[in-house]
């Protein structure tokens, strides 16, 4: 993954591992580190402004049609976890935007351990589910970024 630029924004979200979301090897299930980044989305939304309530007063929706994984480590129970989000950039209607699931090393010098990287492809829609342009809001909230050839969905 590449670093951020200094106009991009970087949310981090943190998680603590549940009982329930281990599967039967005793470590988190794939299926779930995509509720976590889910979860995180929209919390980098709502700490831009950018909160359901909101964005359903306006009829404004956000569908996840691509999403890249790559699972490099396992999480266990009670690990505490961040969820880093940013933006990877913007096409008309759609946006990128990275993620990664990071176990925070124990002291600051410590290297953070990255469990799993993804690249989320995402279009806005309208309150007739159409693709919309980017909205100005998304902007300000995630950062203004960059045109991306890589956000083409």
């Amino acid at each position: 993954m590449t670093s951020p630029s200094p106009k991009t924004r970087q949310a981090e979200t943190e998680i603590v591992v549940r009982s329930y979301e281990l599967d039967s090897f005793s470590h988190v299930n794939h299926a779930v580190f995509l509720n976590y980044l889910e979860y995180a989305r929209f919390e980098a939304l709502r700490t831009g402004g950018l909160t359901r309530e909101f964005m359903a007063e306006r009829g404004w929706g956000v569908y996840v049609v691509r999403i890249e994984v790559d699972y490099l480590k396992e999480a266990r129970m009670d690990d505490r976890l961040l969820v880093r989000t940013r933006l990877g950039g913007y096409r008309r209607t759609s946006m990128l935007l990275i993620q990664e699931v990071v176990r925070p090393g124990d002291d600051p010098e410590d290297e953070d351990e990255t469990l799993i990287q993804a690249k989320v492809h995402a279009v806005w829609v309208d309150a007739n589910r159409r693709p919309m342009r980017v909205p100005a809001e998304v902007k300000a909230a995630l950062g203004p970024g960059q045109p991306s050839a890589a956000a083409n969905v």
